[in-house]
């Protein structure tokens, strides 16, 4: 007899929330997030140090004051844009296991794990809804997967879908979402603003030693170097997102936004931007936020909110935030292509292997 078709899931991943706008629940899910070794990247002692008598004392209040900001009445927006979009890629792969997880907070990876087991899968295609490659993001996720998946007896195949950040279908999505914004609101200048991560991590990325961060060109173009350094994907997706709207590229800048400590982060800095471009004459500028897929604290409150008061206190005309893909038709079907796409080059030729068994 054939063997039987494998069961095949998808496991949609995105960094994660708090459960509610709360100090307490903040404290959790940073806990939880920064003693990732993937996130703090120093020795074991000095992380729990620099957490536990640091950060935890004092950002989680901070920190649920800028949620509380942008909590909406379902919940995280974070949250319910990822559950809204989980919702469309099930409309369009119908009898396919669809499972939503958080790399930290609710619902969990082990739990979204757990749910495509249930359901009978033995092969997951795992998703991280994140862009471009870094450690601290796509690395750590793909880490705690195969953990997950190895404490299994029956250990899962798992496959994982790379970076789209130049990918035709994530940049037309991102076009289509962001023109109307840009139509309306008909800004003198657009900056793409992406997350940071520290200088070393990009250091660390780079398996020559001696290009990431060596010379001022060195994201112009991606090379064997810098395949995975986060800062020349991000530039990547700039340019290719410039060229999809017809934008003039002298009127787009590119900036990095979300330090956390002293150490050095990845450069220009979005909060030094802006003012720039005060002093340079722009009045109304449009902010793209690429790096995320889902309208976050990041975005709503740090760039719609904090980023929007300091430019204009700074003599600015007014900011406008470009909405996230969050699930916008254009997004679903770009990732439902990304999906298949992945599916089709995995095993072209054992039709078994894209069976969805009942």
């Amino acid at each position: 007899m054939p063997a039987a078709a494998d069961k095949l899931g998808i496991l949609l991943v995105n960094l994660g929330t708090p459960d509610a706008p709360d100090t307490a629940a903040v404290r959790r899910y940073l806990a939880e997030f920064l003693s990732d070794p993937r996130v703090i990247d120093i020795g074991p002692v000095g992380r729990w140090l620099l957490l536990h008598l640091i950060i935890l004392r004092f950002r989680p209040a901070k920190s649920a004051h800028a949620y509380q900001a942008i909590w909406s009445p379902e919940g995280s927006p974070l949250l319910v844009h990822s559950k809204a979009l989980a919702a469309g890629v099930r409309e369009r792969l119908p009898g396919v296991p669809i499972a939503l997880a958080m790399r930290y907070g609710q619902p969990s990876l082990a739990a979204g794990m757990t749910e495509l087991e249930a359901a009978g899968c033995t092969r997951i295609l795992l998703a991280p809804l994140y862009p471009h490659y870094a450690a601290s993001t796509t690395g750590s996720t793909i880490e705690a997967a195969y953990k997950l998946a190895a404490a299994r007896w029956n250990v899962p195949f798992i496959d994982v879908l790379p970076p789209f950040y130049d990918h035709p279908a994530f940049i037309d999505a991102m076009a289509q979402v962001g023109a109307p914004t840009l139509a309306e609101f008909a800004p003198d200048h657009v900056l793409y603003s992406f997350h940071g991560v520290p200088e070393r991590h990009v250091h660390k990325s780079d398996p020559s030693g001696d290009h990431c961060l060596r010379s001022d060109s060195c994201c112009a173009t991606i090379s064997a170097a810098n395949r995975s350094c986060y800062r020349a994907q991000c530039f990547a997706t700039a340019r290719a997102l410039t060229a999809r709207l017809g934008l003039d590229a002298a009127q787009t800048s590119v900036g990095f936004q979300s330090r956390l400590g002293r150490t050095v982060w990845i450069q220009p800095y979005t909060d030094a931007i802006l003012p720039e471009l005060v002093r340079r004459g722009v009045r109304r500028v449009a902010v793209f936020c690429p790096a995320f897929v889902a309208d976050c604290l990041e975005t709503l409150e740090e760039i719609g909110i904090r980023a929007r008061e300091d430019f204009r206190a700074a003599g600015g005309e007014e900011l406008r935030l470009v909405p996230c893909l969050n699930a916008a038709p254009a997004w679903i079907d770009a990732l439902v292509a990304l999906l298949r796409e992945r599916l089709d080059d995995d095993a072209p030729a054992d039709p078994r292997r894209l069976a969805v068994v009942s």
